[in-house]
């Protein structure tokens, strides 16, 4: 990332005092929770030799983002902003590791899309546990009250449609 891009996403511009205070608790939040299980997920993506790009086109394959239908190399790019190029080279590597697949679009044959494959639905399928592991962990070293005052504040995000539909999916994998 260019030094204008990094400074262009620290503006703060329009961005009130509290929407800071709120942002900066809930990075504090997430640090912890993202590393309290002494950082298993990151070992798992690690040890899996995963890029961060091949990991985050590698779930969205599977399912967390858009669904599981087969994307286009230039769709996963522009959700993830990075290049064509770049998100091309990290589907090559999925494919080459036979975690995603190249598949042809039922409309156009011309174009190609990337679909996930079994063994990457499993990879997937073992971050989400580890990564549920880690944030059951996290909930039970919190005392009851503080449990209770963290469900009320969720709770009140479930009304976007966004986080409620990934919720309503992470259910259903657990079930």
């Amino acid at each position: 990332m260019q030094a204008s891009e990094i400074a262009a996403i620290a503006d703060k511009t329009g961005v009130s005092a509290e929407a800071q205070d709120t942002a900066a608790r809930l990075s504090a939040l997430m640090r912890h929770v993202f590393l309290y299980d002494r950082g298993n997920q990151l070992r798992v993506i690690e040890e899996c030799g995963l890029s961060m790009t091949q990991c985050k086109a590698l779930l969205e394959l599977g399912g967390i983002g858009e669904g599981t239908e087969p994307r286009q190399v230039g769709e996963l790019a522009e959700t993830f902003g990075v290049s064509v190029p770049s998100m091309s080279r990290a589907v090559d590597a999925l494919v080459g590791e036979d975690l995603a697949t190249r598949v042809e679009d039922p409309d156009d044959r011309r174009v190609r899309r990337v679909a996930i494959t079994e063994q990457g639905k499993q990879l997937v399928d073992t971050l989400l546990v580890v990564r549920q592991a880690g944030l059951e962990s996290f909930a039970e070293s919190l005392s009851a009250a503080q449990r209770r005052k963290l469900d009320a504040a969720i709770e009140a995000l479930m009304d976007r449609d966004d986080i409620a539909e990934t919720y309503q999916h992470l259910k259903g994998v657990q079930a």
